[in-house]
């Protein structure tokens, strides 16, 4: 008998697009019930220092302005740090809203007016009058370098290990390289700017208990935050999170909306609703400007022996927030003689945020940028160098990967695009008044999972029902895990519900990192395979069963029935089955955990390749990416369709790393001078051109038994490096610094 086609592999369309184009979809801010209120927060003008007095006379005399919070009205709140901590928490004291009278950045939410409607509590919370006796601050990142010190470890580095240590001799094998490339980069702040606003809407459903529909990475994250913060039960904590208008890391802490919704909510016992505007998605978290310098020595031949990463980045004076930006060179390049560093510099900033590709898309340029630098130096082919320092394993940590189809990423993707017919001369290839630049970089993300649990249930009506509190941040999550769990039953789609972004659901961790799908999907598949031995025992029962005598491998789940392999006309349908069950669903619940054991062997990431055209016209500098290419190794792709979006909107967020966005500040004031998509300058159609992606095959049955590494960050990694690559080929200039402005080209 012929099984049926699997879903998975299969470019299915989003199951919940039509609600998003149409406008049903339901977001956090557009929740009505009755009674509502709703609170604007104010934020603080100063960058460090201390309030000394409040003037709220005026605001509160408005008709229909019903409160207004300060630290000095603020109820009773959790005392210790731990009670403010999150799945995402670095190290160090997580900020506490309305603490006290201290400022510690500019931005600062201090008080939060509550009025009848939002127009109202905006107008009012200009009302609201502030005296502060400001402290001397710091904020520029390049000015104090020299006191940048090692982080604190903390349970974050599983996910965020510390640099290797030094192997080798670098300093004797770096002066003993025939040739060598040194080089300084850097990247400003970069704050996410997802189209949503964040906002939370809290119920209040009597005493000690709130629904909240809040924009999140992490429903479960934000019900024990809420439930540690405000001393209430976690059951009578529910936060529900079904769409969200993207994130990309912004969500993966609770932000200061929650916490203001939730306390107004229980105080006034009222439904409240918190939304920030444009300019308050600049208050919290962001990209931590990063300096970073490299050295690399190469044999004459091409071989890398000497790899030196040093990296500074910033964070907060209250939590120490680190990326992993020097680990990745010796993950490429197989030099027996490093040294990697990496420090953090403490300024009077918010905390800075896992940013998509953290740390990643900081080291990649560096990286990529210096190994196309040395191609230069060493008169070989920036592919080809690549090509003679591949390896199978990782050096860094002595360790094959689970799998790696890097080289033929490589190979065909330069196939693909035309690479030979690149002129290896740089301002030598020309279209009318434009210079035209090829360059090339390579991506790596690693891939993890993290524990999940899973929930799946047939119900009388024959149907699959499965759960977990997982949300989906735009990603295609919802449609990936009903691929998933259909296959497991052989049932087509409509005849499975998943039920996921509601905290009541089967624990699931933050959406990020590039996990979610080998985390919820392992989880997923194991409650299925559980439940097809539940189904297939209740068959086996049934009076006359034509399965009495199978094994469960002896069956297949086709077309709503367990079908004999070997006498596809032995049947049962689900149904029968279900109307034999007493009117009772069948249920099994999963817990998948990462196979510690196993993975421990083997280093596991995800690899692209990426090539990339430039115009650049001569005379003004204005620089297009005319086309682009990214070849894909990420094991098992669930949906092509939806893994394809998660690429192309890498790549279109590379051409605003490289050349468009930045939050600029002014150090004199310690403030960030544009708050606002005017200023904030990010791609618009006109700037996106022709852009391709190529998944190449990567079978990997070490990784997880879906064989999946994520696509979320690859696609970011590689290519914003490729451009800058492609701008030193077209006009000979190499500029470190991110975004390449016109003016460094004139």
């Amino acid at each position: 008998m012929m099984p049926t086609p699997p879903l998975i592999g299969q470019s299915i369309s989003r199951i919940e697009g039509y609600e998003k184009v149409t406008g049903a979809a339901k977001y956090a801010g557009e929740y009505n019930v009755k009674g509502l209120l709703y609170g604007y927060v104010v934020n603080s003008s100063i960058t460090k220092g201390r309030i000394t007095h409040i003037d709220i006379a005026a605001a509160k005399a408005l008709p229909g302005v019903i409160e207004i919070f300060t630290h000095e009205n603020r109820p009773s709140l959790a005392w210790f740090d731990l009670s403010y901590a999150d799945m995402d928490a670095p190290p160090g004291s997580p900020f506490r809203p309305l603490q006290n009278e201290e400022i510690q950045y500019n931005g600062q939410p201090i008080a939060l007016v509550v009025a009848e409607n939002f127009e109202l509590a905006r107008y009012a919370a200009s009302l609201v009058k502030f005296n502060y006796k400001e402290e001397p601050f710091k904020t520029n990142l390049l000015d104090h370098l020299d006191d940048a010190r090692t982080p604190k470890a903390g349970l974050a580095t599983f996910l965020k290990p510390m640099p290797p240590k030094p192997a080798g001799d670098f300093e004797k094998a770096y002066l003993e390289s025939e040739k060598t490339v040194a080089a300084e980069f850097y990247h400003g702040t970069e704050h996410h700017n997802p189209l949503e606003l964040f906002a939370t809407t809290t119920i209040y459903e009597g005493k000690g208990k709130v629904t909240i529909y809040d924009k999140t990475q992490g429903t479960v994250n934000c019900q024990l935050y809420v439930g540690n913060v405000f001393g209430l039960k976690f059951k009578n904590v529910r936060v529900i999170s079904p769409y969200v208008g993207g994130a990309f890391g912004s969500g993966l802490r609770p932000q200061y909306q929650l916490f203001f919704s939730v306390m107004a909510a229980l105080e006034l016992k009222r439904p409240v609703r918190v939304t920030l505007d444009r300019h308050q998605m600049f208050t919290f978290g962001h990209r931590p400007p990063t300096y970073q310098k490299t050295r690399f020595g190469a044999s004459a031949d091409g071989k890398v022996k000497a790899l030196n990463h040093t990296a500074i980045g910033e964070t907060s004076q209250f939590e120490d927030y680190t990326e992993v930006v020097v680990n990745y060179s010796n993950m490429l390049y197989p030099a027996m003689n490093t040294l990697m560093e990496y420090k953090i510099l403490p300024l009077d900033v918010f905390s800075p945020l896992d940013m998509r590709a953290p740390g990643g898309s900081t080291a990649m340029h560096a990286i990529e940028s210096t190994m196309d630098a040395l191609s230069y130096e060493l008169n070989i082919d920036p592919l080809e160098l690549r090509l003679i320092n591949y390896t199978e394993r990782d050096v860094s940590v002595d360790r094959p990967y689970s799998s790696k189809e890097l080289k033929a990423c490589y190979l065909q993707g330069a196939e693909k695009f035309g690479w030979s017919a690149r002129n290896p001369q740089p301002r030598s290839m020309r279209r009318g008044n434009k210079l035209i630049g090829y360059g090339m970089a390579t991506g790596i993300w690693e891939s993890n999972q993290l524990p999940a649990r899973a929930e799946a249930i047939l119900t009388v009506e024959g149907k699959l029902l499965v759960k977990s509190a997982v949300t989906d941040i735009g990603t295609g999550t919802l449609t990936v895990m009903t691929q998933i769990a259909a296959d497991e039953l052989g049932l087509p789609v409509a005849d499975v519900t998943f039920a996921y972004a509601d905290s009541k659901l089967p624990f699931a961790p933050i959406q990020g990192g590039s996990f979610t799908t080998s985390s919820v999907g392992s989880a997923v598949k194991a409650a299925g395979k559980a439940l097809r031995k539940k189904i297939f025992k209740k068959a086996q029962s049934l009076e006359g069963s034509p399965l009495s005598k199978a094994k469960l491998h002896d069956v297949i789940f086709k077309d709503t029935c367990l079908i004999l392999k070997s006498d596809s006309t032995q049947r049962i349908s689900l149904l029968n089955i279900m109307s034999a069950n007493h009117g009772k669903p069948i249920k099994t619940t999963n817990f998948s955990v990462p196979n510690l054991l196993r993975l421990k062997n083997y280093s596991r990431a995800a690899h692209s390749a990426v090539f990339v055209e430039v115009e650049v016209d001569e005379e003004l500098g204005v620089i297009n990416v005319t086309r682009a290419l990214t070849a894909v190794a990420a094991g098992n792709i669930i949906n092509p369709k939806t893994a394809r979006s998660q690429i192309l909107g890498g790549m279109v967020w590379s051409i605003s790393k490289a050349l468009r966005e930045e939050t600029i500040t002014d150090h004199r004031l310690g403030k960030y001078m544009n708050q606002n998509l005017a200023e904030y300058h990010i791609p618009v159609h006109a700037d996106i051109h022709e852009l391709d992606v190529m998944f190449i095959q990567e079978n990997d049955s070490i990784i997880n038994e879906l064989g999946t590494k994520g696509v979320g960050e690859i696609g970011l990694v590689g290519m914003p490096p490729a451009i800058a690559n492609a701008v030193y080929h077209a006009t000979g200039k190499r500029i470190n610094q991110f975004p390449i402005h016109l003016d460094s080209l004139l």
